[in-house]
């Protein structure tokens, strides 16, 4: 089968290096482009990236020596690829016009980035949860007047680690939820030696994360009407977002309150049964079990449970009944994986054998 060619927009940057690793080998896509910032532009992949390498595991040879290409130099990305990841570091009108101007270029986008996850017409996905979303692709094209080109988004990262347990339990009705956060450092694109003071510290502010936290689910839950998607309009959910020393995985401890008060057993069964599309159709990034249940106390732990199937599963832990509200557990997710690059890789997988890049 011969393989996609995919660019990477924003390829020096620790998602573009992550999106990197994990489209190495990659059964249906192969990197035939990156780009960045016209800084780095002309220079080999090395040179560009130089000391600024993120990720644990080696730099991969196929790239290295690649030329980077200008971001916004669009025609000559589109002599090269099919379609384009995007993980810029800009303003957010800035995302919004250069991802709009290579979908009207018809190379379509699938971004890592916040700045269309509000565009009505924009789906913004996590495949297992609301792959239904992905129709409103047809009315997005009519607007930029397109075949072929379109934008597809994922959620922000902090939401991945409560939403998916959550998903399956809407059915009995859920009224509130509280949510806190707890953020690895790579969530804002640092490692312990670019950020030394987040050592032995906690940070309880996160610019922006509470406002996306508490609203972005609703956009995930909501629905499509008249070529937009219409976001829920519950449950009510309000949390706070702090920044931890973890390098990776970012933690929630939740509380809910139901309509119908489902039994534990209920709940666990829910969460063991929850799978979607990724699942049906064996993607290569889908975990083989999306949520996965810890009966220890100490699971789940950030160290030890954030890679579950490849980074790519949710886990979860310490459900329990609570005095105030219904319920209270925690999850966890890899926001590097299933928070950001992963989650777009299964986001493109899913876009592929649906057959929107055709």
């Amino acid at each position: 089968m011969e393989k996609m060619k995919v660019g990477v927009v924003g390829a020096t940057g620790m998602v573009g290096q992550r999106f990197l690793t994990l489209l190495e080998n990659h059964p249906y896509f192969e990197v035939t482009a990156l780009a960045a910032s016209a800084r780095s532009a002309g220079k080999t992949y090395g040179e560009a990236v130089g000391d600024r390498w993120k990720m644990k595991t080696p730099m991969p040879e196929k790239y290295r020596d690649m030329i980077v290409h200008d971001a916004a130099k669009i025609d000559e990305m589109k002599a090269l690829v099919s379609f384009v990841f995007c993980a810029v570091d800009m303003k957010k009108d800035e995302i919004r016009s250069l991802e709009e101007a290579y979908a009207k270029a018809e190379i379509p986008v699938v971004s890592n980035n916040s700045a269309h996850r509000w565009t009505p017409d924009v789906p913004m996905v996590i495949p297992e949860i609301n792959n239904a979303h992905l129709e409103v692709i047809e009315a997005q094209r009519k607007r930029l007047g397109t075949k072929r080109g379109f934008i597809a988004v994922k959620p922000n990262c902090s939401i991945q680690s409560y939403v998916p347990a959550l998903t399956p339990l809407l059915k009995y009705g859920i009224k509130e939820v509280v949510a806190t956060t707890y953020q690895a450092i790579s969530g804002a694109g640092k490692t312990f030696r670019e950020w030394p003071e987040m050592i032995d510290n906690i940070i309880p502010y996160i610019g922006g994360e509470e406002e996306k936290s508490e609203q972005e689910p609703l956009r995930v839950w909501g629905k499509v009407e008249n070529g937009e998607i219409v976001k829920a309009d519950a449950p009510v959910i309000t949390t706070q977002c702090i920044r931890v020393p973890v390098s990776d995985g970012h933690t929630a401890a939740v509380f809910v309150k139901f309509e119908n008060k489902p039994t534990k057993e209920e709940i666990l069964k829910a969460w063991a049964d929850f799978k979607g599309k990724p699942q049906e159709l064996a993607l290569p990034h889908a975990p083989e079990q999306f949520i996965t249940y810890f009966e220890e106390d100490n699971r789940p732990q950030a160290a030890l449970d954030r890679d579950i199937y490849g980074g790519m599963g949710v886990t979860v832990g310490r459900l329990r009944e609570d005095v105030i509200y219904d319920y209270k557990f925690v999850g966890l997710s890899h926001n590097t994986l299933r928070g950001a690059a992963g989650g777009a890789v299964l986001i493109a997988e899913l876009l592929y054998r649906e057959g929107y890049f055709n």
